[in-house]
């Protein structure tokens, strides 16, 4: 239960962390072979490429769950609580909905780089692992997108309560 309770507490900030941390020691090490040592590193860029695919997609599920992605307020601002709850659920439900397109057409996009054996040039790693980056990190977005309905729905009882 323990280890549950970290997951949904840290998987995102973990991913995003490993990802930049990682990234900065590679493209650091790749400009100071190319530089100092005069000698490239012929996969560098390449993993940070996919350590940067992996952070923005995590990133993505870390500020649903957070609730710190854009939206313009200007119009919200001066309507009643139940209104902006209402409205905050129904552009969370659309926003599941094309997280459940992302997910669907990703798997079925990773499945035929799977099947095809697809390898990238320099790590000559399975493109498909690559592919399924994007609906692994669009799971999270769900699994955060039905927790934040969830609690606004309940928040939505409350106000509806207390007028």
């Amino acid at each position: 239960m323990k280890a549950l309770k970290f997951l949904n507490a840290r998987v995102e900030e973990a991913c995003v962390v490993f990802s930049l941390a990682c990234m900065s020691v590679i493209i650091f090490l790749q400009v100071f072979m190319r530089y100092v040592m005069q000698n490239s590193l012929s996969w560098s860029e390449e993993l940070a490429r996919y350590l940067f695919i992996l952070l923005v997609n995590m990133g993505i599920s870390y500020g649903v769950k957070m609730k710190k992605h854009i939206c313009v307020e200007v119009f919200t601002s001066w309507l009643p609580a139940k209104t902006k709850a209402i409205i905050r659920i129904l552009s969370d439900v659309v926003f599941l909905v094309f997280a459940v397109v992302i997910v669907y057409y990703g798997l079925e996009t990773a499945g035929t780089i799977f099947v095809l054996n697809q390898t990238s040039p320099a790590l000559e790693i399975q493109m498909g692992i690559i592919y399924a980056l994007l609906p692994i990190s669009y799971a999270m977005v769900l699994i955060r997108l039905v927790q934040n309905i969830v609690e606004a729905i309940r928040n939505l009882k409350s106000i509806k309560k207390e007028v």
